[in-house]
């Protein structure tokens, strides 16, 4: 396969290495960088410094050079094109990508800020509005961009509906360090990957205040009701959050010590301000910006979600840490489901 990947952050970065590194015989791989400079480092040093400190980059992949409407007039010649921006650029790229004939899948996870009183969208629905007639998908799921270039071991999930899509991400990235999981759920899967960064926040929180692991626990299992409820008022399968990109990526993204949006949580539990533990991370953590939607979107819906209404406050100023806690264990008594 031909595959570009558009972006070099770190996890653009890592599935560039992933595909190149695995598939050397196979597949051609290309990674275009937005900043010429940084364009000339990588190709230079064969690493990526600012993002990926300490992974080389395979020998045989390629370094875009072209300037970016350059690169996407040639995409005739891809028969694979990752978008690996964050979610603020996912519109603008899809823009660009709308008459794109190849497969395209972004790795992007959370929502869209919204305009006015619109709420924001995930990235299927963005897709919907500007490129209907792109054949797209997202490779989503449990993954620290760190650990798949090192080639450790790692599932992820192609998720589309279109099956050929599917079929190109799983023969462009399944390996012996890297299984793909094919999935229609195009809804479920990114529902999961949009919320599980805003429970992250809250795991955060509730560790970096120690309130032990029982209280971990509880918040994870009560936050996985809260995404499937949101999830499954969307449209989306119910079985989807037991799987890789629903509890599987909100254990990894609440618990990691490589998760941003857990770093912001613990953060501010040790009484940094919101701004700081943004300019601490250097990277983007979509869950601060991704929270204030997930609320509007399960009001608009009727869908109770306490856990994410108390990340809401907080990142807000309107609960300190310990305040936003001590409102979620004062809710009446429920059942279970509730």
């Amino acid at each position: 396969m031909k595959i570009i990947v558009i972006g070099g952050g770190a996890w653009g970065t890592a599935v560039a290495i992933s595909a190149s590194r695995t598939h050397q015989a196979q597949h051609v791989v290309s990674l275009w960088v937005r900043d010429a400079a940084q364009s000339a480092i990588l190709q230079q040093h064969r690493e990526n410094q600012r993002y990926l400190p300490g992974v080389n980059l395979p020998g045989d992949l390629q370094i875009s050079t072209e300037a970016l409407p350059e690169c996407l007039a040639a995409l005739h010649k891809q028969d694979l094109v990752i978008v690996a921006s964050p979610m603020a650029g996912l519109r603008g790229l899809l823009v660009q990508l709308r008459d794109c004939p190849a497969a395209v899948a972004w790795l992007c996870k959370g929502f869209e800020a919204g305009i006015g009183t619109a709420p924001g969208l995930m990235g299927h629905e963005i897709q919907a509005q500007v490129a209907p007639g792109l054949r797209a998908g997202v490779l989503s799921g449990p993954s620290f961009a760190q650990e798949v270039a090192l080639g450790q071991p790692t599932a992820l999930v192609a998720a589309s509906v279109h099956a050929d899509v599917r079929e190109a991400l799983v023969v462009a990235f399944h390996s012996p360090t890297l299984r793909v999981y094919a999935n229609d759920d195009v809804v479920g899967v990114e529902v999961g990957g949009a919320v599980k960064n805003v429970l992250a926040i809250a795991t955060g929180l509730c560790d970096g205040l120690q309130l032990g692991l029982n209280a971990r626990a509880a918040l994870i299992t009560r936050g996985l009701a809260e995404m499937t409820r949101l999830g499954v008022a969307l449209g989306a399968k119910p079985e989807t959050f037991m799987g890789l990109s629903g509890l599987g990526d909100l254990v990894l993204t609440a618990t990691g010590d490589l998760s941003r949006n857990r770093r912001v949580g613990m953060a501010m539990a040790q009484g940094k301000t919101l701004q700081q533990a943004i300019d601490a991370l250097g990277h983007v953590a979509e869950g601060v910006y991704s929270a204030r939607t997930v609320v509007q979107r399960a009001h608009s819906l009727g869908v109770n979600m306490p856990i994410a209404q108390g990340v809401v406050d907080l990142l807000d100023g309107h609960l300190q840490p310990a305040q936003a806690v001590a409102a979620l264990m004062a809710r009446e008594p429920t059942a279970e489901g509730g």
